[in-house]
């Protein structure tokens, strides 16, 4: 890899360099995943009219709804970085903690009915930090949260209403998702046939 030189010759830090082409990477990626998802979604659940609207708000809650719903990743892992306890059990510091993404976002007790897509649950509802984790939870400042995710969702966001105004048919396929792929997916993507004009 090509190290990238600052003006007065010093080149960046490889580590560093890593971790910003990361965190360039893992919001793309979770762009793709999720368009896949908004087709799976349209499919499954119809809800193209409202998105066709342009009504924006629906729209945002529509892509928070599929970030809830669909298993970008099942779980997230991350090392303490002290002691703590948390609900009266001990955490060593170092110890790998795992965050359960798909656990937490169809909790029935917080998501009421979570196995049934509706974006609806979205509307004029804001959004605590450790409520809807599909990308981590907390502040991504300071907490194991996907500091890219408001791109995610802007960008998900506006593919998701475009998805909807297509004309096209979904030919047979296999739309399973296995948790047990990471990032999860369906199994064929999804595969969508524009309708000739």
């Amino acid at each position: 890899m090509a190290h990238h030189r600052e003006p007065d010759g010093e080149q960046l830090d490889p580590r560093l360099t890593a971790v910003e082409l990361l965190d360039v990477i893992r919001p793309t990626v979770a762009v793709a995943w999720f368009v896949a998802y908004a087709g799976h979604a349209l499919h499954r659940w119809p809800n193209r009219e409202r998105l066709r609207s342009g009504d924006v708000a629906y729209a945002e809650a529509f892509t928070h709804e599929l970030r809830r719903f669909y298993p970008f990743a099942p779980f997230i892992g991350g090392r303490a970085v002290k002691t703590l306890t948390w609900n009266g059990d001990r955490i060593p510091k170092h110890a790998m903690v795992l965050l359960d993404l798909w656990g937490q976002n169809h909790d029935a007790e917080l998501w009421g009915d979570p196995y049934t897509l509706r974006p609806e649950r979205f509307l004029g509802h804001d959004i605590g930090a450790y409520e809807l984790v599909p990308q981590g939870g907390g502040d991504p400042h300071t907490n194991h949260r996907c500091p890219g995710e408001p791109f995610s969702i802007g960008i998900v966001r506006t593919l998701a209403g475009r998805l909807a105004t297509l004309d096209y048919d979904v030919p047979e396929q296999d739309l399973s998702i296995s948790l047990r792929r990471v990032p999860a997916r369906p199994k064929s993507g999804f595969i969508l046939v524009p309708r000739p004009s």
